[in-house]
């Protein structure tokens, strides 16, 4: 395996003992395959954090565990290496774990095995599950922070919540949707990745109650549990959309809109308005060619870099006094998409 980083330094981002990275870059036997794929990710985040290893401060490693489409994992990885050197006193070295599905005990065992090797602070995207809930509550018990990123854990020892306002995100779909999709009744098509995401169920709440309040013509008909994935999203999208009737809109809280405009296309199906949420690379290509109508976006850079400077705090290596709250929800359009980057 090459490389070009100390032998120190790989152990130190991987979690895993000297002796151990040895073993693994030296290509020898008894290694699990587990533990060679996370020297090679430790590898990978090297190559995003280069700067970070000549800088001077406090190294402080932080973890950021994400259950979430590889499309999206992709997209914070990104935007955490890229607000970094914005941080200040500190060295902050991400390490990140990155799954498209996990059972609310492979995450448990995640964030288990986290604890046990040591770190300084804990992102997490998850499901809210009681597996989960317990684990939060036995990494805090050691004193590791645990930030959670745009779904949350509420009610549990977690440090603080990071995201958007997901229940102002849900009536700014319904205000764009009921205004865009006119007067004529018809069905709505809503689409979450899985209920048990907090976010998404925040989302959908609100969004439910605001039609039901200002636009009674039209009726929700919910697709959810794909996963976000384009396979599994576009199996049970077909279920509903088959018989769906006045296709109104579609707003989609969780992903895979690739998979669902291309359910659309083969049952012949055209929304007046089609509103989904993150500004990826498939929703980007959607957009510009309007398959899709309104994206809901958030800035996350801005995202990760408040989430670390929570941890920061918590380590007394970040000012107080500076405000946190929630992300401001950006209407990106055909008109006003952002170049790629």
């Amino acid at each position: 395996m090459t490389h070009r980083f100390p032998v120190k330094e790989i152990a130190a981002q991987s979690g895993l003992s000297t002796a151990t990275v040895d073993r693994v870059l030296n290509g020898r036997a008894h290694v699990s395959p587990q533990t060679r794929a996370r020297v090679a990710a430790a590898l990978t985040e090297l190559e995003g954090q280069e700067a970070q290893l000549a800088a001077r401060g406090r190294r402080v490693f932080v973890d950021v565990v994400v259950e979430a489409p590889t499309r999206f994992s992709r997209e914070i990885r990104l935007a955490a290496e890229a607000v970094l050197p914005q941080l200040g006193g500190a060295v902050l070295r991400p390490r990140f774990t990155f799954h498209e599905r996990l059972t609310g005990d492979q995450t448990a065992a995640i964030l288990d095995r986290i604890g046990g090797r040591g770190t300084q602070g804990v992102c997490l995207k998850a499901r809210d599950l009681p597996q989960i809930r317990q684990a939060v509550a036995r990494l805090a018990a050691r004193g590791i922070p645990v930030v959670t990123l745009f779904t949350d854990l509420p009610d549990t020892e977690r440090l603080a919540y990071v995201g958007l306002d997901n229940a102002m995100a849900g009536r700014t779909a319904a205000w764009l949707i009921g205004r865009m999709a006119g007067d004529r009744p018809g069905t709505i098509l809503t689409t979450m990745s899985d209920r048990s995401f907090t976010g998404e169920e925040a989302r959908f709440a609100a969004f439910s109650a605001e039609i039901a309040r200002t636009a009674p013509q039209l009726e929700i008909r919910d697709a959810s549990g794909g996963g976000g994935l384009n396979p599994e999203t576009a199996k049970r999208f077909s279920e509903v959309a088959a018989g769906a009737g006045e296709l109104a809109a579609v707003y989609s809280m969780g992903g895979g809109n690739r998979a669902i405009v291309a359910v659309l296309s083969q049952l012949v199906l055209a929304p007046r308005v089609y509103v989904a949420h993150d500004l990826d690379a498939d929703n980007r290509a959607l957009l510009t060619r309007g398959a899709i109508s309104v994206v809901l976006d958030h800035d996350l850079k801005a995202d990760l870099r408040q989430a670390f400077a929570h941890v920061l705090r918590h380590l007394r290596l970040w000012p107080e006094g500076q405000p946190m709250g929630a992300s401001d929800i950006r209407i990106i359009t055909p008109a006003n998409l952002p170049d790629a980057g």
